[in-house]
């Protein structure tokens, strides 16, 4: 996830002109702001209008209707699987399994490859960084087969090095090493290529949350040499309810099935039954069909804009972010400085709940998320039990980081004196 500088910036006034919800108000009258793009970003006319003509024109269930909408809703529903085949530089579709979302691909990864190779003793390796998402089901596999969980540190800077991660594959020698290409939280990119290779060298399966990587800088899991990738819809422009599990096809040829039912089977017998080829294997029940064909349209969108030219936009709007907030008297960026990471940036203000602070940003127009952001052991490793979070995208301004630092100076100014806490409101936001 190198930041190319020959690039020309991007046209972000054309780009918001795409996004209907970016002309309206907030209820407190003020322009909309959305810096919450870390939890989910908006949509597209594209992705809107993708999702509407199927609904509108040509919607049926696919695959086994001989007639010609379910043809035509077939016929857009693997135009989809191509979509984002194309987006992560696969070989081929029979390798792309639409889920529900990166949490729904995680736990098919854990309920089929895991079951099947992990048992008492085995290790799987993670960053101390990694969101909900990807732990639970981790821990879930670990009560099942007697496996263990261990975790890489961050240093003192927010980072995790080379050293770090060969250091822990050598002394646990893990089965499988899944981790995030970005950290949702700290907005660290972490080197994908190079740790995949050092845990391929240590004989470890790798797994690869791209949730916060898929919407920001180009993907090719071929060059990354992954066995598993994960990434959501709705972080990249699409509908919710839709995801993408990408396996190796091998390795996916060897899995068993997670969930059983109509679409995944060959034949059904009373004895028994044999399982339908790859995807459709993995892909039971009537399908996201229209979700589908949403990301499709959303992933073709951001390759139009270049994600390249998304990926060096957002850096520029998150290291102005990271330097406004650091210049605040009592703010702590939570995280590394701008040149390991993206466009996110968590803070802390002191004497305030960061709950407080997200209400009263919110005030002023600017939606930010506050929370542990589905990262509580990251949270409770840096002492910290909530933080605010404003994540930049493609659609965002310069002069939108310059509202937000000035609701955040406000905020310090107003309350800090008063020392507002909340004591009873537990921390409960997600992603």
């Amino acid at each position: 996830m190198t930041q190319s500088v020959s690039n020309p910036p991007l046209d972000v006034a054309k780009i918001r002109a795409d996004f209907p919800v970016l002309q309206t108000r907030t209820p407190s009258g003020q322009p909309l702001i959305y810096l919450d793009n870390a939890a989910s970003t908006q949509h597209p006319n594209c992705v809107l209008d993708a999702m509407n003509t199927c609904y509108r024109e040509y919607y049926s269930n696919v695959h086994r209707g001989i007639h010609a909408l379910s043809e035509a809703s077939t016929e857009a529903y693997e135009k989809a699987r191509q979509q984002v085949a194309d987006f992560l530089c696969a070989t081929s579709t029979h390798e792309v399994i639409f889920t529900a979302g990166t949490t729904a691909a995680i736990n098919t990864v854990a309920r089929t490859w895991g079951d099947q190779n992990l048992s008492a003793g085995d290790v799987i390796l993670l960053l101390i960084s990694e969101h909900h998402a990807n732990i639970v089901p981790w821990h879930q596999l670990a009560e099942r087969t007697g496996c263990k969980v261990e975790f890489i540190s961050l240093d003192d800077d927010y980072l995790i090095t080379d050293d770090a991660v060969a250091s822990a594959l050598q002394n646990h020698q893990p089965k499988l090493f899944a981790f995030g290409a970005a950290s949702n939280t700290l907005g660290t990119e972490y080197p994908v290529q190079r740790w995949t290779t050092m845990a391929h060298d240590a004989g470890a399966t790798v797994l690869i949350d791209a949730a916060q990587a898929a919407p920001h800088a180009p993907i090719d899991v071929t060059q990354w040499d992954a066995d598993f990738l994960v990434f959501s819809g709705h972080k990249v422009c699409g509908p919710t309810g839709i995801g993408v599990l990408w396996g190796r096809e091998d390795l996916l040829d060897q899995m068993p099935p997670f969930l059983g039912g109509g679409g995944m089977i060959q034949t059904v017998t009373t004895e028994g039954f044999t399982t339908h080829a790859l995807p459709e294997k993995f892909e039971a029940g009537t399908p996201p069909i229209v979700e589908a064909i949403g990301l499709g349209a959303a992933v073709e969108y951001l390759q139009s804009v270049g994600l390249e030219n998304i990926h060096q936009h957002e850096r520029a709007l998150g290291a102005k972010a990271d330097a406004g907030l650091r210049d605040i008297d009592g703010v702590r960026v939570i995280g590394p400085t701008p040149e390991h990471k993206g466009g996110i940036n968590s803070f802390t203000v002191e004497g305030i709940h960061a709950h407080d602070v997200s209400q009263f940003l919110d005030s002023r127009g600017v939606a930010v998320r506050a929370g542990h952001h589905c990262t509580m052991p990251l949270h409770h490793a840096l002492n910290v039990t909530a933080t605010s979070r404003a994540s930049c995208y493609l659609y965002n301004t310069m002069e939108e980081v310059d509202v937000f630092l000035q609701a955040v100076a406000d905020v310090r100014n107003r309350f800090a004196k008063r020392g507002r806490r909340r004591r009873s409101r537990k921390s409960r936001s997600g992603s």
